[in-house]
């Protein structure tokens, strides 16, 4: 069966730079089948969906569904749920957990700052504590989305999850149904596809070890996508692996050509040319989609590591 994942796959496009951006992601569990739109077509109320929609609307905050892999069985409106805030970006990176019966409560958060990497309403407003356990790993299983995500992402989470790999969650949306299965890693906020169950434990392995494996990643959802690639590629260049070691501090330019620079905590800098292309031949860039497209592609050009008085110039 020819699906739009195995078409992306047989065509080797590429896999950087094409991760979902936020700086901050809000994850409720709410158990139960999922919509397409799964803030408002599951069994949330589909008003508080809409309104948790505009309240992260341009604070860098993404709100997404989360639910124990498995059957989904809803246990109704009363059942305790877990919700999860974890800001990516390095420097500044953290993960906390809370658990609520009425998930209106996430309105009385302040999306702004979250979105800027304050906890402290979270925590104030929830309860919240810092996650003690195990790295997350969201597998994208909305099939309603796009059927390759519940025919890859759900086998792949029930496989771990039996496995005892804990910290297992489907989520609702990721993007780039292509790259099925597709997962995102917190706290860190690095994301996979064509994810096998023993490349996904190798990359949890390495989070607990506050360690990237670069192998499959689709970029860090901190920065936008010519920011993901640059930071990838510098990594490999430098055969830095450390989570936190890089940032992204400025992005010259404009689609389809970027200059992006990338910083080590140590001092050192980098130039980046990222170019955008079009990955060719046109193909379904969903398995819903009812047109062939050709999907960007973030090409990187050129990486050189600056000097320090080229680094302070710019």
């Amino acid at each position: 069966m020819s699906t739009c994942s195995t078409v992306s796959q047989d065509l080797d496009e590429p896999i950087a730079g094409t991760a979902a951006t936020a700086t901050t992601w809000l994850l409720l569990e709410q158990p139960g089948p999922w919509g397409a739109k799964a803030l408002t077509q599951s069994h949330l109320d589909p008003a508080l969906g809409r309104a948790l929609e505009a309240a992260a609307k341009g604070t860098g905050v993404r709100v997404a569904l989360i639910r124990r892999p498995g059957r989904h069985a809803d246990c109704g409106a009363t059942a305790e749920r877990q919700v999860y805030a974890a800001h990516t970006v390095p420097g500044n990176v953290w993960l906390h957990a809370a658990t609520t019966h009425d998930p209106e409560q996430l309105l009385d958060l302040d999306f702004a700052a979250l979105g800027m990497g304050d906890h402290h309403t979270f925590d104030s407003v929830l309860q919240g504590r810092r996650h003690t356990g195990e790295p997350l790993a969201l597998v994208c299983t909305n099939g309603k989305r796009d059927r390759c995500c519940a025919l890859l992402g759900r086998p792949l989470a029930a496989e771990l999850a039996s496995s005892g790999v804990e910290g297992i969650w489907e989520v609702t949306h990721l993007g780039g149904h292509r790259f099925s299965p597709t997962l995102l890693v917190l706290p860190y906020g690095y994301a996979y596809g064509r994810a096998q169950a023993h490349a996904v434990k190798e990359v949890l392995h390495g989070v607990q070890e506050g360690q990237i494996i670069v192998d499959g990643c689709r970029g860090n959802s901190a920065w936008e996508r010519p920011g993901q690639a640059a930071e990838l590629a510098v990594r490999s260049a430098a055969g830095e692996y450390a989570a936190e070691a890089l940032s992204v501090v400025r992005t010259d330019g404009t689609a389809p050509r970027w200059e992006v620079t990338v910083a080590h905590v140590d001092g050192r800098h980098w130039r980046v040319v990222v170019a955008q292309g079009a990955s060719l031949p046109p193909r379904s860039e969903s398995c819903g989609a009812s047109v062939l497209g050709s999907p960007a592609r973030m090409d990187v050009v050129a990486v050189r590591e600056l000097t320090m008085t080229t680094a302070l110039a710019s």
